[in-house]
């Protein structure tokens, strides 16, 4: 089971395992969850500041199941084209929302909470294989990772099963990283492997630097070092290439709202810059992070939770375009924000 709580709202019908249960509350009442999302694109911001007021790119009208609506969104990845492909967890499906666009598309999933080849349960997150113009897909729910070819929507593939999928990347060569939260792992997958090859963890549960307490999200950078979203020890640990124990280098003070501490993280990207970018959901924030620094910066919210424009509520992704923009799961929100760059 995966160690991780789960979200149920008013309309979704979402339970998982639950070690780590919050309760937060705003109009509504909401037993939020602390699982993965994480995004792929790895491009340069101009600068390390961005507009405080997010513009809302995707969704923004309410929680539902109609294609302008998400319902508690966990995981985005921006192509190349600026197309936003989405995880829309609730909805058990993925979206394709196209630049500019007043409503997406369900390119994947989208036929009710199941387990048969075309259908999810919680898909959490979701990437490209730019080679193959195939989505990667962690269907959390069901244990699995899929796989969908965008242009014929046709023939999904289970390529893994039998995995407490809390995160999926992809390296330039191709290969799939996918985290494992019930065996406190990470490994990476090849095509036509049956068993992957470990790259993270695989000392059991704990805190200790070759440890993990529920991975989640991961993010896998060009010199194949991954760093991956260790939820519950509330940090972000970066593995090296062929390491036996990764490096602290975000959080790691225990859970809390500090500059220099995270909350249960959620979701992790990597600039060319090696600037660190995470969500923290329960502290309603995007922190930027670089690693060996005691401390980090609020990049986006930390105003509270809500939905004003400089607000968030439960963060659970976070990507960059090919121009710098910042964008953000704004889960609770069933939104995606986008906070453009300041002009220094």
């Amino acid at each position: 089971m995966i160690e991780s709580s789960t979200v149920i709202t008013e309309t979704t019908n979402i339970i998982e395992s639950s070690t780590m249960t919050k309760e937060i509350t705003t109009h509504k009442q909401f037993t939020t969850t602390t699982h993965n999302p994480t995004t792929e694109v790895q491009n340069k911001p101009k600068c390390d500041k961005w507009n405080q007021h997010g513009i809302t790119v995707a969704g923004g009208n309410g929680q539902g199941d109609q294609l302008n609506q998400f319902s508690l969104p966990c995981a985005i990845y921006i192509d190349d084209n600026k197309s936003i492909l989405i995880a829309d967890t609730g909805n058990h499906r993925i979206v394709e929302w196209k630049y500019n666009a007043k409503e997406g598309q369900t390119i994947a999933g989208g036929n009710g909470q199941g387990n048969t080849l075309d259908q999810f349960k919680q898909p959490i997150d979701v990437t490209v294989d730019k080679e193959k113009n195939a989505i990667i897909v962690c269907d959390m729910g069901n244990t699995r990772v899929m796989r969908w070819l965008r242009q014929s929507q046709t023939n999904p593939q289970t390529l893994i099963s039998d995995i407490s999928c809390g995160g999926v990347a992809i390296d330039k060569n191709g290969y799939i990283y996918v985290s494992d939260a019930s065996k406190s792992v990470v490994r990476r997958w090849k095509e036509g492997d049956t068993d992957g090859t470990l790259v993270a963890g695989g000392n059991g549960r704990g805190k200790l630097q070759n440890q993990f307490n529920n991975p989640g999200k991961i993010f896998v950078d060009e010199e194949y070092s991954v760093y991956v979203v260790d939820i519950n020890n509330h940090r972000i640990m970066k593995w090296k290439k062929d390491a036996e124990e990764g490096i602290m280098v975000a959080g790691g003070n225990e859970g809390g709202n500090g500059l220099n501490q995270l909350y249960q993280p959620f979701a992790v990207i990597v600039d060319n810059l090696g600037l660190i970018y995470i969500a923290v959901p329960f502290s309603h924030r995007i922190m930027q992070w670089r690693e060996g620094d005691a401390q980090g910066s609020i990049v986006a919210g930390g105003n509270g939770e809500g939905h004003e424009p400089n607000q968030l509520l439960l963060p659970k992704g976070v990507s960059f375009d090919n121009e710098g923009d910042l964008f953000v799961v704004d889960s609770q929100n069933h939104r995606i924000q986008k906070y453009e760059p300041c002009t220094e």
